[in-house]
C-alpha cells in the first residue's frame, strides 16, 4: 500500500522547545547560558534543523544530551503534558522535585532534633557538675 501523505521530517527546533518545556525551563534561562537573548532561542526553536554545534550546546544548557532531544518522541511528549495538566496528581518531574525537597526537608528536621538533644545533654551535665562543685564547697 503506497502512503498518500509525506513523512514530515523532524523538526528539531520544536523538539528543543518540547524538552525545554517538559525540563520546566524558560527561553530566558537557555538564553542566559548561550549568552544569547530570548528572541535567539526562540528563533532556533522555530527552526527545523539546527546545526550540531548550537543542538549540543542547548542540550548541554538544558542538562541533557543531544540524543535525548534527537530522539524526543513528540506523541508521548503531548500526552504527557495533557496528562499532568488534566490530571493535577499524576506524577512528573515537578511531583518528583516536591518529594525529594520533602526528604531533605525530613533529613534537616531529624538533625536538628540530634543537635537539639546533644545541646541537652551537654546543658545537664553542666547542671550536675555545678551542683557537684557546690555541694563539696558546703
Amino acid at each position: 500500500m503506497e502512503r498518500t501523505t509525506p513523512i514530515r521530517p523532524k523538526h528539531i527546533g520544536r523538539k528543543i522547545m518540547q524538552m525545554r518545556e517538559l525540563l520546566g525551563v524558560k527561553q530566558e534561562a537557555i538564553a542566559e547560558k548561550l549568552g544569547v537573548s530570548q528572541q535567539a532561542v526562540s528563533k532556533i526553536e522555530q527552526k527545523e534543523e539546527v546545526d550540531e554545534d548550537t543542538m549540543t550546546r542547548v542540550a548541554k544548557a538544558l542538562g541533557v544530551s543531544t540524543e535525548s532531544i534527537k530522539n524526543l518522541d513528540e506523541e508521548a511528549t503531548v500526552y504527557n503534558i495533557v496528562t499532568q495538566k488534566t490530571m493535577p496528581g499524576t506524577p512528573g518531574k515537578q511531583d518528583d522535585q516536591k518529594l525529594n525537597l520533602l526528604e531533605k526537608w525530613m533529613e534537616a528536621m531529624e538533625e536538628i532534633k540530634n543537635l537539639y538533644q546533644q545541646l541537652l545533654k551537654s546543658e545537664r551535665e553542666k547542671v550536675a557538675l555545678l551542683q557537684q562543685l557546690l555541694g563539696e564547697k558546703k
